[in-house]
């Protein structure tokens, strides 16, 4: 069976407040980086799976995401896949 590579992006719903991003933000305005406007912070998750196929990796790491990689309420995602010669 096939080696998928996926790289999973997680973002917060631009609708939920991002503390994190504004105490990121404050932080380079303090080291006077004051051209900053806004940060939003994410989530990054790389992972290697088997699968059939392409559309069938892509099916799996959907359910990931939807099931426990993101939180579907706050959260967005996104993912890119490439097939892997060997595992990783």
């Amino acid at each position: 069976m096939p080696y998928y590579s996926a790289r999973v992006y997680i973002t917060l719903r631009p609708s939920v407040l991002d503390p994190a991003g504004t105490a990121v933000r404050s932080g380079l305005a303090h080291l006077g980086h004051t051209q900053v406007n806004s940060i939003r912070i994410g989530k990054y998750i790389e992972l290697s799976l088997e699968a059939e196929n392409e559309t069938t990796a892509s099916q799996q790491v959907d359910r990931m995401c939807h099931q426990l990689l993101a939180n579907p309420v706050i959260e967005t995602y996104r993912f890119e896949l490439e097939p892997l010669a060997t595992p990783a």
